[in-house]
């Protein structure tokens, strides 16, 4: 039976374990809730039985926190373990004023949290070049799904757009992060990068439209992102506007996406939020 091993094992790391059939998959969180604690508990029973290694913890000022603390366990186990993956974000590469960007493009990041994961990538990746650890990073763009997207919003009437000229962000369904990992799994290519995100960048106000049309409410009315009154850490989401390929998911690894634009996904959605 293969066994994944899934640090900060959160809302993309339980899709994919939704469809890994017949797999064992332990999970950690620092709670304990519905998984092991960590922080607390001796990961290194469970790194002997693991197979696959998947991250989603959020990095510290030093980097990752798994590799701090269990950087040459892992290391050890290099040559048994098959596949490493490491959720990041598409928010290494900044801002790009609404142009493209590639798993080439320089990551230049202008938030604090892109600056960490970039520290955090590097990380892992140097661990690759030394021991051979088969590491993958995934580029996550900004992620929706069941229990997460628009929808509470538009029904509790909190719902805002915000318009900032030539603002987009690029997407993506959990489902299809989690068929991606799939098929890196089933592909691996150690030392890789993917961006993984939907086919349709698009102005944030469009999707908040979008939502309050399947569910045949009003749609929230416009506010210039220059005057709009807002906190800084929702401002900051603005500071950074770019559009994300996702070509080498699909000519790398064959992945079809089952939602590629947000409007499929908000449709999908829309019988749970109704």
């Amino acid at each position: 039976m293969n066994s994944l091993l899934s640090f900060g094992h959160g809302y993309s790391a339980r899709a994919l374990e939704r469809v890994l059939n017949g797999w064992q998959v332990v999970g950690t969180n620092r709670s304990g809730d519905g998984a092991l604690q960590w922080p607390g508990t001796d990961m290194r029973p469970f790194l002997d039985k693991a197979d696959y290694l998947l991250i989603s913890t959020a990095p510290g000022p030093a980097g990752d926190p798994v590799l701090a603390q269990l950087g040459e366990e892992i290391a050890a186990r290099a040559n048994r373990l098959h596949w490493v993956g490491y959720l990041s974000t598409t928010g290494v590469y900044g801002d790009h004023d609404g142009g493209w960007v590639t798993e080439d493009s320089p990551r230049e990041p202008s938030t604090e949290r892109g600056k960490l994961r970039v520290i955090a990538e590097d990380q892992w990746l140097g661990l690759w070049r030394e021991t051979g650890l088969p590491v993958h990073i995934f580029r996550l763009a900004g992620i929706y799904g069941p229990g997460r997207g628009p929808f509470d919003k538009v029904k509790n009437g909190t719902a805002r757009r915000i318009v900032k000229p030539g603002q987009v962000f690029s997407r993506i369904h959990v489902e299809d992060i989690a068929q991606v990992l799939v098929a890196s799994i089933q592909h691996p290519n150690p030392g890789a990068a993917y961006n993984v995100c939907d086919d349709d960048p698009a102005p944030p106000e469009d999707v908040i439209a979008e939502a309050a049309r399947l569910l045949g409410l009003p749609v929230p009315p416009a506010e210039d992102f220059a005057s709009a009154s807002m906190s800084p850490m929702a401002r900051s989401f603005y500071g950074e506007s770019k559009r994300v390929s996702n070509a080498r998911i699909k000519d790398g690894l064959g992945v079809e996406l089952k939602y590629p634009d947000y409007r499929s996904g908000l449709l999908a959605m829309t019988d749970d939020a109704t």
